[in-house]
């Protein structure tokens, strides 16, 4: 008898500890459907990635520092600007020598864009141009700037980056007090295992409360990704290689991992997928369009994935998110690739940048609109469906949604305490019925929106939708 008493309550102890491992802290934290990370259970709704709207060219590479091989761009938004820095090249022969140079370009809306003279260094004679940074052999090449949002950080040093190639030892990082003065931080390359023949990127991660670091590196054949950490920029961990999870390896030339500005715990990662010898130009195509010879028997597009630090990414997504567009120009080589970081252009609106028409003399960088949080939903169709998520504890007294619905759609929410019941006054007949599209809206049960008596307490949300997508949700404070 005693036996089976312990033996059901064993059974007992490890079922709920299983389950109070499982409990997710989202704090009040922004939570996207661009993983499972928050679901345990979808009846009748998917989980849908959505295709960013061409908004058309807003830079082109013309000036004579720049050209047909300028790419590599970094989009950063300031207190005052927009910053688009890439890297200026005419000649791809010319590759790590004294004509790759570090530009940049301003914009007070992320929408029209125009190229300072700063006068910093003399190009072809001539100081009236745009560039940053000069006779860096290679750390121009792939040259990464970041605003570094550790809270101990030294005002004179608010902008860092981060460029270099084996050929030079490796990569270095560099300060600047005002984006566009730069000097070395520390003389010597501060992260030496990697080819890092591309775009290699860094931030201070807010989550992690650590430096990060990914960057270039080769995996059974693939052009992969390998991470670094650091406290100090100058001291940084073995790198250890990004796995994928169980989905093929593709050459991925960009990564362009960055803290999501809406959620900084989800690093979105929108970079270039490359496919090698896949042509689609004929030779006599090529010469038409005036395209360099050696770029044009490959072809890239933009793909989207995620991660929450360590070395794991995940590729719930592997479609394409940006489809080269119409035109044989964008089948070429080493276009369609995507700048790092997606920054707010509007009330509703956010951009990612990608540079188009690469070695043609038409390169440029284009825009690319998307809703706020809009990257991927959770959608319904008519007939409607349920989706329940994991259990979690929260931090805040109301539960914001972004969200849309059909005219004749609807979401409906109800919150369920740590055994599964919905809790009295939140159940789902409680809820206010949600129509309309708003990237904000908060919601009420029976007029009631304050949630403070639950805050800390284990709940999971069953959200009921019917022709509707819903892009994400937070705990307000």
């Amino acid at each position: 008898m005693k036996t089976r008493f312990y033996l059901f309550l064993l059974i007992f102890v490890s079922f709920n500890w299983g389950k109070a491992q499982q409990t997710i802290d989202v704090k009040h934290e922004r939570q996207l459907f661009l993983d499972s990370y928050i679901i345990e259970n979808l009846d009748q709704v998917e989980m849908v990635l959505h295709q960013p709207k061409n908004e058309g060219p807003v830079l082109t590479f013309d000036n004579e520092w720049e050209g047909h091989f300028s790419g590599y761009t970094t989009i950063i938004h300031d207190d005052v600007y927009y910053r688009a820095y890439y890297r200026g090249l005419r000649d791809a022969s010319a590759h790590g020598g004294a004509e790759e140079t570090t530009c940049v370009a301003l914009s007070i809306d992320g929408i029209h864009w125009k190229k300072p003279n700063l006068g910093l260094f003399e190009i072809s004679g001539n100081r009236d141009n745009n560039v940053v940074l000069a006779n860096e052999d290679w750390v121009t090449h792939n040259f990464s700037p970041f605003i570094d949002k550790n809270p101990g950080v030294n005002p004179n040093e608010k902008y860092k980056a981060i460029g270099g190639h084996i050929r030079e030892g490796g990569l270095f990082i560099y300060t600047s007090p005002d984006g566009f003065r730069w000097e070395r931080y520390h003389p010597d390359p501060v992260i030496t295992e990697g080819p890092f023949d591309s775009q290699n990127v860094a931030f201070w991660s807010e989550s992690e409360q650590q430096y990060i670091c990914y960057f270039r590196t080769l995996r059974d054949g693939f052009r992969s990704v390998s991470r670094a950490t650091s406290k100090d920029l100058i001291h940084w961990t073995d790198p250890v290689i990004m796995e994928f999870g169980n989905t093929p390896l593709e050459h991925l030339y960009t990564q362009q991992t960055s803290p999501y500005f809406r959620a900084p715990q989800i690093y979105v990662a929108i970079g270039a997928r490359f496919m090698p010898n896949r042509q689609v130009l004929t030779d006599q195509q090529a010469e038409e369009l005036n395209v360099n010879p050696k770029y044009f028997k490959d072809c890239s597009d933009a793909i989207i994935m995620t991660s929450r630090g360590g070395n794991q990414y995940d590729r719930t997504f592997m479609e394409s998110y940006i489809k080269p567009g119409i035109g044989l120009q964008n089948w070429v080589s080493r276009s369609n690739y995507p700048a790092l970081n997606v920054v707010r252009t509007g009330e509703t609106e956010m951009s990612v940048y990608v540079n188009e028409n690469y070695a043609q003399p038409t390169a440029h960088l284009k825009r690319y609109s998307m809703r706020l949080d809009g990257f991927a939903s959770l959608e319904a169709d008519y007939n409607g469906g349920m989706v329940l998520t994991k259990p979690f504890t929260f931090e805040g007294k109301e539960l914001e949604i972004n969200y849309s619905t059909s005219a004749a759609g609807s979401i409906k929410i109800a919150l369920l305490d740590e055994d599964g019941n919905e809790i009295p006054g939140f159940g789902m007949e409680d809820c206010q019925e949600i129509i309309g599209n708003e990237v904000k809206r908060v919601l009420s049960w029976g007029g009631n929106r304050d949630l403070s008596r639950l805050e800390g307490k284990t709940i999971q949300l069953k959200i009921n939708m019917k022709d509707a997508n819903l892009y994400s949700f937070k705990f307000n404070e």
